[in-house]
């Protein structure tokens, strides 16, 4: 069982990228418990990690999937009795194109895995996260300015950024309706992953801009020390200014 000044994080889709970069960056300090959640907790990058910080556990966590993520809610309730910070972080972004000709099925695909994924994870893990002994559990859904409506990007992508928006929506719901969650949507930066990378190429772009251990450092500054007040209820950028310049979309003072 976890100790009280412990702090217990699950961040899903953790075998690579920025999830991976955000267990690590939490595994390495003290005090916490990470389980890192992903369709393949056997891959080799997770084995390693845990085999480097004891306090690491991979779990199988299948977007949309209710019975795997019940499983693994009931495991970290199992070894850790308790869970106070859930960063949604799985997702997908597999295809780029015009409105008028996206499949319906790249619709679907999306939205399955970034919205619904994300309302699955959350119904399977509220009753153990709303206990929190911290008083102010955390939920911190890793969007994308795609799905920003407010301050509109466009890149091509309507099923993945409809999706993050739906998913946006439900993040301001879950504030108003759990007065002890600080939910919050974050915006990770366009991030040099192999899914950011794809979506940079497909718009002109030799790689994404963002550097992984910048967005993991913006993303932690939010989750860190949030309150309801300040943080509940809010659609962060990882980071506030870009090169010295303000960020256009989101910034501190974000229209969704």
């Amino acid at each position: 069982m976890s100790s009280t000044n412990n702090t217990v994080y699950l961040v899903t889709g953790a075998n690579r990228g920025i999830g991976y970069a955000l267990v690590a960056t939490l595994a390495a300090r003290p005090n916490t418990t990470v389980f890192a959640g992903a369709r393949d907790p056997a891959a080799q990058s997770l084995k390693d990690l845990a085999a480097k910080h004891p306090n690491v556990h991979a779990l199988k966590v299948t977007n949309g999937d209710v019975a795997d993520n019940e499983a693994a809610i009931a495991e970290i309730k199992r070894i850790a009795g308790r869970l106070d910070v859930v960063i949604p972080n799985a997702g997908i972004s597999n295809y780029y194109g015009p409105l008028t000709t996206t499949p319906l099925s790249e619709f679907k695909d999306h939205w399955e895995v970034n919205t619904l994924g994300f309302v699955v994870l959350f119904q399977a893990a509220h009753a153990l996260l709303l206990a929190s002994p911290t008083g102010a559990p955390i939920l911190a859904y890793i969007s994308s300015a795609s799905g920003s409506i407010g301050s509109y990007t466009h890149i091509s992508a309507c099923a993945y950024g409809s999706s993050k928006a739906a998913a946006n929506f439900l993040v301001k719901a879950l504030d108003v309706e759990h007065p002890s969650l600080v939910a919050m949507s974050i915006h990770p930066g366009w991030v040099a992953t192999d899914m950011g990378n794809v979506g940079a190429m497909a718009n002109g772009l030799p790689a994404a801009p963002n550097k992984v251990e910048d967005s993991v450092r913006g993303i932690l500054s939010h989750i860190d020390g949030a309150t309801k007040e300040k943080s509940s209820g809010r659609f962060w950028n990882f980071a506030v200014v870009n090169d010295g310049t303000p960020w256009a979309t989101p910034t501190d003072e974000q229209t969704w």
